[in-house]
């Protein structure tokens, strides 16, 4: 048997192979992550006799040239946890941290965990395109949010409250009514400036021209509330120009976020599991392709303790001689995307309070034994994802007998 592991890094990798009782079959040497040298590669490992696995971190990104390349020539591939690398084998006072005496690392552990490894199973395109998508949207609606802070800190040296005027959701486009009425009313003397009936008909104007429905209570409400504040910054050019770049900005990144949105639910919707799992409580348009997009394949995962595990949302053990912790902390060793979007799915669960779904009657359990929100959050995801595995794997194998 060989055990090929290999530690990866930005388009390279250092590789070394052993076999049981201590033997290296090769000194731990570095391939690049091109075609010639991945198939070079692929040639001295097919010259190696007996059964061979290989063993790399599931790192980011790096790893899925060289894991996708070694599976589609027919080798098992795992990727592992970075978490079970780091703590395999720390039993030495000393610390060595190399690119070779990391691959030597990683072979020892596939020599040791041989039965356990979890055979690495290429996304396909869309499920690339879906994770791709779903990185590229928290990207941007973290931008998203430090724009709209950063607007509403000028708006409230010009127009304090002007961000809450309004209630109305966010558009299909990105905008919302609020941006654009600061947009036009972007100081408080635009409106105090003028009398209470030619703003009334100017907003009237403004509602038409942007689609908005006009409330014929809303123009008085806004103008009477105007008298009351102060203003900071002068009404003149600069502060003119500061507030329409922020709108600016914000309304590009908010368009963005939304394009992308719209585009990940097009994705997920020609993956087999997407109806059972759209159909799931508090899971949505936005919502459920994320969740997707961060388990990926569900045949990835043997066992529901897996996808729990993967998630950072199982329960942690702390026992020792007779003493047994009654509470423990979950691991948090698994994705914090996929841990967001199932807290954002439990938060949803909580506000609608489904009486007909078992994660949402679960939650309401655990807060009713008195149980603190981070606890009975995590719990009910736990549950959820349980419930995620279930149902997919079933549906999953429906349609493939129906095939």
């Amino acid at each position: 048997m060989n055990a090929v592991g290999i530690d990866i890094s930005k388009g390279k990798s250092m590789v070394a192979v052993a076999r049981p009782f201590g033997e290296v079959v090769s000194k731990p040497f570095e391939i690049h992550h091109t075609i010639n040298e991945i198939a070079d590669f692929i040639e001295y490992l097919n010259v190696l006799d007996g059964d061979t696995r290989i063993v790399m971190e599931h790192t980011g990104r790096y790893y899925e040239p060289m894991a996708r390349q070694l599976s589609k020539a027919g080798f098992f591939v795992s990727a592992v946890n970075p978490k079970l690398i780091k703590d395999y084998g720390n039993n030495s006072l000393r610390k060595v941290k190399t690119d070779k005496a990391d691959a030597l690392k990683i072979a020892r552990y596939a020599l040791d965990n041989w039965q356990e490894l979890c055979q690495y199973t290429s996304m396909d395109t869309l499920r690339n395109q879906l994770k791709t998508l779903n990185q590229q949207f928290a990207f941007y609606s973290k931008q998203k949010t430090a724009s709209k802070n950063n607007l509403i800190a000028l708006l409230d040296m010009t127009y304090p409250g002007v961000n809450t005027l309004f209630d109305s959701p966010v558009r299909d486009d990105g905008s919302q009514k609020w941006v654009d009425f600061s947009e036009t009313f972007w100081h408080v003397d635009c409106i105090r400036n003028m009398s209470l009936s030619a703003f009334t008909e100017r907003y009237r104007k403004w509602c038409k021209r942007h689609g908005y429905n006009f409330q014929s209570s809303k123009p008085a409400e806004i103008y009477s509330q105007s008298k009351n504040l102060i203003a900071v910054f002068p009404k003149d050019d600069l502060t003119k120009t500061l507030i329409k770049q922020s709108i600016t900005q914000l309304n590009t990144v908010s368009k963005t976020v939304e394009h992308i949105r719209t585009e990940m639910n097009h994705v997920a919707s020609k993956l087999p599991e997407y109806p059972v799992v759209m159909a799931m409580y508090g899971v949505g348009a936005s919502l459920g392709p994320q969740l997707m997009a961060e388990i990926g394949d569900i045949s990835r995962f043997h066992r529901r303790e897996n996808l729990t595990a993967f998630a950072g949302v199982d329960p942690g053990a702390n026992q020792s001689g007779k003493y047994e912790a009654q509470s423990v902390h979950t691991s948090k060793h698994g994705s914090p995307r996929l841990r967001k979007t199932l807290f954002q799915i439990m938060d949803c669960l909580v506000r609608t309070k489904p009486q007909d779904d078992a994660v949402y009657h679960f939650i309401d359990k655990k807060r009713a034994e008195g149980k603190p929100y981070f606890v009975y959050m995590t719990a009910g995801a736990n549950k959820f994802l349980r419930i995620y595995y279930g149902r997919v794997k079933e549906y999953l194998a429906s349609i493939t007998v129906d095939e």
